[in-house]
């Protein structure tokens, strides 16, 4: 690997897991979240294991995208990897940080799309790296359901 690969490997986990650092400084689980959580949500210890798993696969697909794409593709992945990031730390900003639990679905909302882009978008730059995020647009998705019956 080139010393350049290796930085831009660095910088890509640094950046997805800043965005988890933030996010987990926020989820606190409460009383308030005890009387919106949904009965089908998962045992608490479930979600750590899933989202460092989650953040790892995004952070090498980051990474295999920014290696493998031309300029423009560069752009559009910068674009969609950054508002990706910004709108998964802001759902647990408004779910938990505000218990805005309609914030928190909207937000989600945008964060599937962005997702579903940027899984789109790789698949044309680096098939794995798209595999990658996928697990990822289906836990969203979920998530989604659990924000929705907490409304």
């Amino acid at each position: 690997m080139k010393k350049k690969e290796v930085i831009t490997l660095i910088l890509c986990f640094v950046a997805v897991f800043l965005v988890a650092f933030l996010g987990s400084r926020i989820t606190i689980t409460d009383s308030w979240y005890d009387s919106v959580k949904p009965s089908i949500t998962p045992p608490s210890f479930v979600f750590p294991i899933v989202w460092t798993i989650l953040f790892i696969l995004l952070a090498l697909s980051m990474f295999l995208s920014l290696t493998n794409a031309n300029k423009k593709e560069k752009r559009m992945l910068y674009v969609f990897f950054g508002a990706n990031l910004i709108l998964n730390f802001l759902w647990s900003f408004f779910y938990f940080g505000l218990h805005n639990v309609l914030f928190a679905f909207v937000d989600l909302i945008l964060l599937w799309i962005t997702i579903l882009i940027l899984v789109i978008l790789t698949w044309k730059i680096n098939r794995i790296a798209s595999w990658m995020i996928v697990p990822y647009l289906v836990w969203v998705s979920f998530a989604g359901v659990l924000n929705w019956l907490s409304i």
